[in-house]
């Protein structure tokens, strides 16, 4: 009862709400009186006596399901990398384990869920909002650091179209118009913060940053930042008409399954690659030029005003030649006027909960006029590694503070879907930290 008893203490103190010490006289009860059957679903056997298996398989599933639950909100949860966004430190395919407790555990803003699903199952929403907590973050081992690989929910995932849900709604509205958006793809669905999709990202500037990206490389305030090994751009390459071998693309690393020989180049118009994997295929015997494809104004399609953040034409920024944009930081003030508002908007509507109108050249928050606004919480700039196959930060803007969720720290499994097993598992990725 003792050991107990200090365990569970330690974690109401963390969670910071003591309603929860009213569980010690069950721990009590458990351990010493004995006197109510608090596992009233568990059956308790006299000896000798057979044991009913179906009690028994309901026993373990309740306990797995009540332990597993308490991992995944506080200490860890598995996801799966949907994506090559990240490629190449993270692959699609590759199955994390990501820690809760680097940046603090999130307590569940929507608790009524179907255990081990987060936002669907079976082709429906897997969670009620019948009980909505506010936001409130446990205390963790530290705080987001640039650089870091960070997995947060989707800002723009507070909508989604029931067709076509790993779209961004917003992109479709501005493109296409909201009739079309929904006419083609909708009924629209509404999500809580905690239940939009979950992204994963390298998180490139943090609150109070100024970020500007030139050339396809970042810097931060004015400094030129480090090219991380995973990062990729993409070149056109070009070959004397043969294709470069399978294998040897298969030993640099290269998703394959993304890639196209074009017989008219002759060669692979968009191939992404590292700084490391650039030399190597620029050594390759069949290959005869290797360039860039860096987007300067105006930009390739479909990166138009209408799909880059703040999705105004007078930016004049494209994914590579982006910003400056400086990030939001909790507690800062900045004069607003009708030029930068789009770049705040969205925050002071729907991340921090204001009315925002505008009339006559005038903002007003909140019914009042105002020339300046102040943020409630910190913000940050996610990018992926794959540079030129990544929807992020220069697509959707800011990732606020309570969006985010935790830091991989694992891979446990990574599996390519292009191959049958067992030839489709990345044995060199087992258990390979990040």
């Amino acid at each position: 009862m003792g050991f107990w008893s200090v365990l569970y203490l330690l974690w109401v103190i963390w969670l910071g709400n003591y309603w929860w010490l009213l569980g010690l006289p069950v721990i009590f009860d458990l351990h010493i009186t004995k006197k109510v059957k608090w596992l009233f679903w568990k059956k308790e056997y006299k000896e000798g006596e057979k044991h009913n298996a179906w009690l028994d398989w309901l026993d373990a599933i309740i306990f797995a399901v009540v332990v597993v639950t308490f991992i995944n909100i506080f200490f860890f949860q598995a996801f799966k990398i949907p994506s090559s966004s990240m490629e190449s430190t993270l692959y699609t395919g590759d199955h994390l384990f990501v820690s809760k407790l680097a940046y603090g555990p999130r307590v569940p803003q929507t608790p009524l869920t179907i255990p081990f699903t987060h936002n669907v199952a079976f082709g429906h929403e897997s969670y009620s909002t019948l009980i909505q907590n506010d936001y409130r973050r446990l205390k963790g081992f530290g705080h987001v650091k640039r650089g870091d690989i960070v997995v947060f929910n989707f800002p723009h995932g507070d909508t989604v179209l029931a067709k076509a849900p790993a779209d961004d709604y917003y992109a479709w509205v501005r493109t296409s118009g909201r009739e079309y958006a929904v006419s083609h793809f909708g009924p629209v669905i509404a999500r809580p913060m905690d239940k939009k999709d979950h992204y994963v990202k390298r998180c490139v500037a943090l609150p109070g940053d100024t970020l500007t990206v030139r050339d396809g490389l970042v810097y931060i305030n004015s400094e030129k930042q480090e090219v991380w090994p995973g990062v990729q751009l993409t070149y056109s390459v070009v070959t004397n008409g043969q294709r470069i071998n399978p294998k040897i693309m298969d030993d640099l690393g290269l998703n394959t399954a993304e890639l196209y020989y074009d017989q008219r180049l002759p060669g692979y118009p968009r191939m992404p690659l590292t700084a490391a994997m650039l030399e190597k295929v620029k050594s390759l015997s069949n290959v005869v030029d290797v360039s860039g494809t860096i987007d300067a104004y105006p930009p390739d399609a479909p990166d138009s005003y209408m799909t880059l953040f703040p999705f105004t034409a007078g930016t004049r920024w494209t994914r590579d030649y982006y910003g400056p944009i400086w990030i939001p930081k909790k507690g800062s003030t900045v004069a607003l006027d009708m030029e930068n508002l789009p770049l705040y908007e969205r925050i002071i509507r729907v991340y921090e909960g204001h009315s925002l109108e505008t009339a006559d050249g005038k903002i007003f928050i909140d019914g009042t006029e105002t020339e300046s606004y102040t943020f409630g919480q910190d913000y940050y700039f996610m990018m992926g590694d794959n540079r030129h196959n990544s929807l992020d930060s220069r697509y959707w803007g800011f990732v606020p503070e309570d969006h985010i969720v935790g830091k991989p720290f694992v891979v446990w499994l990574s599996t390519d879907r292009n191959r049958k097993f067992p030839g489709n598992i990345r044995w060199g990725r087992f258990l390979k930290f990040v």
